[in-house]
């Protein structure tokens, strides 16, 4: 039938003659709604229901996800020419044969059933069947990538498990290559399936120069974000980035022949590529092979993305809350030191903080505490609740317990919408306690741990009181303030919880240990005495945030 032929017929017409073929006729638009199926597309993948227009395809055939039909549609949509695949789709327990190609920014795709085709082996042959045992074998290796591309949300360590999976099944060596934030270079990373041959590959990709052209391939799939094929590595082209007698040696032993280059792109963003190498005499990718790798470059292009937009809110939150953590003052006779280490196991910071200033009447005001969660919500509650007890504590100089007091009230009147724990303490030095060098601590606890006092004779005291409402709970309370003695050369120690309970350990054991640690430190300087005290609690990654404060009382000759 001819074009004009086709023209002059009633649109009610034609789609009553699609709607009575017997092959399948889909079509799917960018987003991956159905456009149109006829009542043989329905029937032969397996649909529930015939009336399939108007709604996604992931919805309405959620079977298809994961597939090895699902493979071939994301590598149809990706080239400019029509695909073709035959083989088992295992949702309706029978074999098709599909062609699908781009037509006005429409995916078109035809398929028919087919008789039950030969394998050839457990691999994939270009153009050719697929059995249903390779199918499975193919969904368990997806499987697998999304099972391990889900445990971390470190961007680094992602893109190692990627390059790591791909050598398993897609190449004899793979390069993932991330753009910065900038869109420059970023993070790489690599893997071999030869461990003997890993060192090889780390000298090449360390060593060689960049912008010699031989990356054209690669900046051709971040520009159009679809795959390129390089059937035949080009060694002239690769000769210039090759600057020494090392890197052209460990090239040579690498042996590349061919390459498979497929963009990594989520939420409409292309930011890096997957490089899939083979070597000696493994062939070419096949189109199996490479709708394979098109889904493996989808699922650990989501989970790459994943990390680094939790790496871009870690890095917002941890920013906000060190510039909320100012240097402490050090006022006459007492040397203050604080550190503040952010959590790494959930890679997100919270809302744990410490402060420090004089108030109008010469006393110094310490305080810790820590608010609720873990993201940039907990550390910009963090930030309001200690700019309120900042401006409250230094607007009226109030016992620690009326300060508590009236900063509970504010957080209730203003709808806080959190909790938090706090610990506000003053210390303070009338006339006569300065002229024997004493100082009082006073200090009242919003549901917080309690202060140590560790004296020079590495005798420590757990400050303990009775316990009291946390902050944000909404109800009225009666707040207590507590006193001790300060005498010279004696250290008060202010944490949060992060630093007691590393190590999943319960609050008790946790002050226990630290208070053991602590009184083996009672000779060295407050500064060291908080390194140490990192170092020899926080082993390894840290469970949670840990914020301390170290006050040091000398005596007033010392000054």
């Amino acid at each position: 039938m001819s074009q004009p032929t086709a023209d002059r017929l009633p649109q009610a017409w034609l789609a009553a003659a699609v709607g009575r073929l017997p092959e399948g006729v889909a079509v799917f638009d960018g987003d991956w709604t159905i456009r149109y199926t006829n009542p043989a597309a329905a029937r032969l993948l397996g649909a529930r229901t015939a009336e399939l227009a108007g709604g996604s395809l992931w919805i309405a055939l959620p079977e298809v996800a994961g597939s090895v039909f699902h493979s071939f549609l994301l590598h149809a949509r990706t080239v400019g020419t029509p695909v073709t695949w035959r083989g088992f789709y295992a949702p309706a327990g029978r074999w098709l044969s599909a062609t699908a190609e781009i037509v006005d920014d429409l995916l078109q795709v035809c398929f028919r059933e087919a008789a039950n085709l030969p394998t050839e082996g457990p691999g994939e042959a270009a153009d050719g069947p697929v059995s249903e045992d390779a199918d499975h074998d193919r969904l368990r290796f997806l499987a697998e990538v999304s099972e391990a591309l889900i445990t971390t949300l470190d961007r680094g360590e992602s893109a190692g498990q990627l390059a790591e999976l791909a050598v398993r099944r897609l190449a004899d060596w793979a390069i993932v290559a991330l753009l910065g934030e900038d869109g420059g270079p970023g993070e790489e990373a690599w893997a071999h399936r030869d461990p003997a041959r890993r060192a090889d590959v780390d000298t090449y990709i360390t060593g060689r120069l960049r912008g010699t052209g031989d990356d054209a391939a690669m900046v051709d799939a971040l520009l159009t974000g679809e795959p390129v094929q390089i059937t035949t590595i080009d060694q002239e082209r690769v000769a210039p980035s090759l600057p020494t007698e090392e890197l052209r040696a460990a090239w040579r032993r690498l042996d590349a022949t061919s390459c498979l280059i497929v963009p990594l792109r989520a939420r409409g963003e292309t930011f890096g590529v997957l490089a899939l190498m083979n070597a000696g005499a493994r062939p070419p990718h096949t189109e199996m092979e490479i709708a394979t790798a098109v889904e493996v470059a989808r699922r650990g292009a989501l989970a790459l993305d994943n990390a680094r937009l939790y790496g871009r809110q870690q890095k917002v939150a941890e920013t906000l809350q060190r510039s909320l953590l100012t240097p402490p003052p050090q006022p006459d006779h007492l040397q203050i030191a604080v550190r503040y280490r952010p959590a790494s196991a959930h890679a997100l910071v919270g809302g744990d903080f410490y402060d420090a200033f004089a108030q109008p009447d010469g006393a110094t005001l310490l305080v810790v505490g820590d608010v609720a969660g873990h993201s940039v919500e907990a550390a910009a509650a963090m930030s309001q609740l200690r700019s309120t007890v900042r401006t409250l504590a230094y607007d009226r100089p109030d016992s620690p317990a009326q300060t508590l007091t009236r900063v509970d009230r504010v957080l209730t009147g203003l709808c806080f919408g959190t909790l938090a724990t706090a610990l506000v303490a003053r210390i303070e030095q009338p006339v006569q306690q300065a002229r024997a060098g004493l100082r009082t601590l006073r200090w009242s606890s919003a549901g917080h741990l309690p202060p140590l006092l560790l004296h020079p004779n590495g005798a420590v005291e757990l400050l303990d009181s009775r316990p009291e409402r946390l902050l944000g709970a909404g109800e009225p309370v009666v707040r207590s303030d507590h006193e001790v003695i300060l005498q010279p050369g004696d250290t008060v120690l202010l944490i949060t919880d992060g630093l007691v309970e590393h190590g999943r350990l319960d609050i008790d054991t946790g002050l226990a240990r630290l208070t053991d640690v602590l009184g083996e430190l009672a000779g060295v300087g407050v500064n060291e005495l908080c390194d140490r005290l990192l170092e020899r609690i926080v082993l390894g990654r840290a469970d949670d945030d840990i914020a301390l404060l170290a006050v040091r009382c000398h005596r007033e000759s010392e000054a």
